[in-house]
Order: structure tokens, then sequence, then C-alpha cells
């Protein structure tokens, strides 16, 4: 007997929803992999820097020739730097994306089917709780809020280790500032490149798309 065309139905939404779950699933593992990129290159330009100004402050002795090659160096190690934060920031997001449209789509799993939901440990829910469940940290709203936007999350994120050592590079930059003023100058250019990228990275939770508003909020309790 042919299927009924209610059976039809419910069988070609789940195909439809099957096949959009797989393709953001591979455009998360291509997420994953261009972030991991961007971190080798820029430690291999970090890495390649340091031997080369390794070997020049051996022959100089720190010299002035030292300084003069040292702060071009470091300024494109700054400039890398930067740029591979930005661009992991915008992949967090995009990624918070990925996670958000499948936690949508297992909404509608459980819309078709909902007895199957014993078996699902990821959340049906697209809301900041739904997402970071999804993702294994399963926290209220408000302790997820607070918890995105502390000072002790950012150092944690591969954007947040990198700023780390990118504002390291700042003040080794600031180093070469006059004598009364290196350390001052070299705190200040390492606390700078911190400040502005902690509040970088509490923007880039804060301010969501208007598509990633949520449709299937957690349940309170």
């Amino acid at each position: 007997m042919p299927p009924s065309r209610a059976e039809s139905g419910v069988a070609t939404k789940l195909q439809i929803l099957a096949t959009e779950h797989w393709s953001l699933l591979a455009t998360r593992s291509l997420t994953y992999n261009e972030s991991l990129a961007r971190v080798n290159i820029f430690l291999a330009i970090l890495s390649g820097a340091v031997i080369a100004l390794a070997l020049i402050a051996q022959a100089d002795h720190f010299g002035r020739t030292f300084i003069s090659i040292a702060i071009p160096v470091l300024l494109i190690v700054l400039y890398a730097g930067i740029a591979t934060i930005t661009r992991l920031t915008a992949l967090n997001r995009a990624d918070y994306r990925w996670v958000i449209g499948m936690n949508r789509l297992r909404n509608a799993y459980l819309e078709i089917h909902p007895e199957l939901a014993p078996h699902f440990v990821a959340s049906p829910y697209d809301d900041l709780h739904g997402a970071l469940q999804t993702l294994g940290i399963d926290v209220d709203e408000v302790t997820a809020r607070r918890l995105l936007r502390s000072i002790f999350h950012l150092p944690q994120t591969l954007p947040g280790m990198l700023t780390v050592i990118v504002a390291a590079v700042a003040g080794a930059i600031a180093f070469a500032a006059p004598s009364p003023a290196i350390v001052l100058s070299a705190a200040a250019g390492f606390l700078l490149v911190m400040v502005l990228a902690a509040i970088r990275g509490r923007r880039s939770v804060s301010r969501l798309s208007p598509t990633l508003q949520p449709r299937f909020p957690s349940p309170p309790g």
C-alpha cells in the first residue's frame, strides 16, 4: 500500500530537516578547521619572529640595530595577532549561529515526534541557555550571561588566549620607548590591548543578529 499523504508529508519534512542538520554540522566542522588554521598561522609567525630576533640579539647584543629591526617585526606580529583575534571572534559568532540553527531543527524533530525528547542530550531551545546546553555548559540563563561577560571567561577562549599573547607583543613594542618610560609604556601597551579586546568580546556576546533572537526559548525553571 502506498503511504498516505500525511505520512508522506512527515517523511518529507524529516528528510529536509535531516539534510539541513547535516549541512550545519559540516559548516561547523569547517568553522573549527578555519579557527585552528588561523591560530597555527599566527603561532608560526610569532615563532619565526622570536627566533629571528633571538639571532639578531646574539649578534648585536640588544643594541640599536636590534631595536630598529625588532619594532617593525613585532608590529607585523601585532597586526597578525589582531587580525587573527578579529577573525576568531567572527568565527565564534558564526559557530553560535550554527548551534542555534541545529537547536531549532531539534525543536522541529520534537514537534513531529515528541516521544523522542528523553533521548536527546542537546537542547531543542534557541535561547542562550539552550545554546550553552548544546555546547556542554548546563547553567541557567542569568548565570550564562554572567559567565560570558566575566573578565575571567575571556582568557579561557581562543581569542582570549591570543589576546594575552598579542598584549605582551604590544608591551614589548612599548618596551623600546625611552628608558624613563619603559615600564609604564610597556604596561600601558599590554593593558590597552587587553581592555580593547575585552570590550570587543563583550559586544560580540551582547549584540546578536536579529535572526538569532530566540523563537523557542527554554521553559522557566
